[in-house]
């Protein structure tokens, strides 16, 4: 079976999928880093050198390749769901869950991270805001379930999951 977490920047998706991985005990692959080694430098780099519509292409390949090769458990980028080939391929071949964030959750989490080259802004609270605002619907679209992360423990997310994979017992005979 084929997991995929999607949603925002800094919600948790690698995190989160890690622990799921060896629970399930399924390869992992974080999809941002899977694109760096394709690319041989950072998604920064890449991101300014070539811009956004490039990244998304190699981003869009990697999703592909990925939810091919096999079980696995998947961490998306935030960003995966701007195409609707992603969303399409991600929704048809993986049981996707939604790590829902609100921004502010997300702005506390990231407000230190100089990594994100969507947040290397003035104001990366309104950015989150932003992005959001553009990208909520589309998760929910793609996502066969939403978890609210909050504040539960990384542990506690991934039992949530892991109990909604789980088959329902059958009936007694």
């Amino acid at each position: 079976m084929n997991i995929a977490l999607v949603g925002m920047p800094g919600s948790g998706k690698s995190t989160v999928g890690r622990q799921l991985a060896r629970r399930l005990q399924l390869p992992f692959v974080d999809a941002d880093h899977w694109v760096e080694q394709a690319l041989g430098c950072s998604i920064r780099e890449y991101f300014e050198r070539e811009g956004e519509a490039s990244f998304r292409d190699v981003e869009a390949q990697a999703i592909s390749d990925i939810t091919d090769s096999g079980p696995v458990v998947i961490a998306t980028g935030g960003g995966a769901v701007l195409r609707p080939a992603n969303r399409e391929c991600l929704r048809g071949r993986t049981r996707v869950f939604y790590l829902f964030a609100t921004p502010e959750e997300v702005y506390r989490r990231l407000r230190h991270d100089q990594n994100r080259p969507l947040l290397q802004v003035a104001d990366p609270l309104m950015r989150l805001r932003e992005l959001f605002a553009q990208r909520d619907a589309l998760y929910r679209e793609t996502a066969h379930d939403v978890i609210t992360i909050g504040r539960p423990s990384t542990a506690a997310l991934v039992n949530t999951i892991a109990a909604i994979l789980q088959p329902a017992p059958g009936p007694a005979a």
